[in-house]
C-alpha cells in the first residue's frame, strides 16, 4: 500500500516509522504546511516524499490524518473527492463529533481510530519508534464502512503490534473522557495551582517523582487539548463534577480529621491497580 499521512508530529511521525519497520507500506507519503515542520520531517527522513495534498490524495491507497481534531474536522472537506478505493481514517482523541461531521460522500470511505498511547511531546522531533506496539486502538462505528476499508485498517493496527477494541462513537467519548481527557484537565490545573503558589527555586528543589509524574501531561500541545476538550465538552464536565465530588469529600474527611474513613477511601482507590 502507499500510505499517505497528514500531520506528522508524535502519533503521525511515529505511525510512519511503525509502517515502515513493518513493510507494510510500498511508499510513505506526507503533508506538511510550515517550512519549518517540513524541514524537521526531511531531516529525520520520516516519510519517502512531501507532496502537496492533492498529489497526496491521487497517490495514495492510505490516508491516515494525525492531525489535531479541529483541524480534521476544517479539512474533511478536502477528501470528499477521493475514489472510492482509498481509504482514509483519523487519529483522534474524540470521535463523536468527527463520526457526525464526515460527509456522506466518503462515510464508507472513513475509518473512526483513536490509538491509546502518546506522550506529552509533540511536533516531528517527538515521533518515537515503538509508540503504538503492545497499546489499544479503538475502531468506531464499522458497521458504517466498506469492507475494504474495515480490513485495511484493521490489517495496519495488527501488524504495528496495536490490540483492536470496537465500539460507537459515543461510548468512546465517555470512556476516553475519563482515561485521557480528564485527567490532561487534573495535571493542567495541578501545574497551575503550583505555579500560582510556588517560587520558581522551590518548585526546582523539591518537586519529586509525585509531582512530576502527575504534571507531566501538563506540558502536552494546549492547542491540541483546548480542542478535545471543546469537542468532547459535555462529557468532560460530567467527569468534572465527579472529581469535584471526591475533593469535597477528601476535604470533609480532612476537616472532620475522619482519618479512619480517609484511609478506607485511599484503600479502595488502590483497587484501581488491580484492574490496571
Amino acid at each position: 500500500m502507499n500510505i499517505g499521512i497528514v500531520g506528522l508530529g508524535l502519533m503521525g511521525g511515529s505511525i510512519a516509522k511503525a509502517v515502515k519497520k513493518y513493510g507494510i507500506e510500498k511508499n510513505v507519503y506526507g503533508y506538511a504546511r510550515t517550512p519549518k515542520t517540513i524541514k524537521e520531517i526531511e531531516e529525520l527522513n520520516l516519510v519517502d516524499k512531501l507532496m502537496t495534498l492533492e498529489e497526496l490524495k491521487n497517490n495514495s491507497d492510505v490516508i491516515i490524518l494525525a492531525i489535531p481534531v479541529d483541524s480534521i474536522i476544517d479539512m474533511i472537506d478536502d477528501f470528499k473527492d477521493i475514489t472510492s478505493s482509498t481509504t482514509i481514517m483519523d487519529l483522534g482523541s474524540t470521535k463523536e463529533f468527527i463520526v457526525n461531521n464526515i460527509p456522506s460522500e466518503i462515510r464508507k470511505n472513513f475509518v473512526a481510530a483513536h490509538p491509546m498511547t502518546g506522550t506529552e511531546k509533540f511536533g516531528p522531533k517527538a515521533a518515537i519508534d515503538g509508540l503504538y506496539e503492545g497499546n489499544t486502538v479503538v475502531l468506531c462505528n464499522l458497521e458504517d464502512n466498506d469492507e475494504l476499508h474495515k480490513e485495511r485498517v484493521i490489517r495496519i493496527f495488527q501488524e504495528i503490534g496495536m490490540r483492536i477494541i470496537y465500539m460507537d462513537a459515543p461510548s468512546h467519548d465517555i470512556h476516553a473522557c475519563y482515561m485521557s481527557h480528564l485527567p490532561h484537565a487534573i495535571s493542567y490545573s495541578l501545574a497551575n495551582t503550583v505555579m500560582n503558589h510556588e517560587d520558581p527555586k522551590s518548585i526546582i528543589a523539591l518537586a519529586a517523582g509525585g509531582f512530576k509524574d502527575m504534571s507531566r501531561v501538563a506540558k502536552s500541545s494546549p492547542d491540541m487539548w483546548s480542542d478535545i476538550f471543546r469537542q468532547n465538552r459535555k462529557n468532560l464536565l460530567n467527569s468534572i463534577d465527579m472529581f469535584e465530588e471526591h475533593m469535597k469529600k477528601v476535604r470533609t474527611m480532612v476537616e472532620n480529621e475522619e482519618y479512619e474513613e480517609l484511609k478506607n477511601w485511599m484503600k479502595k482507590a488502590n483497587s484501581l491497580h488491580e484492574i490496571l
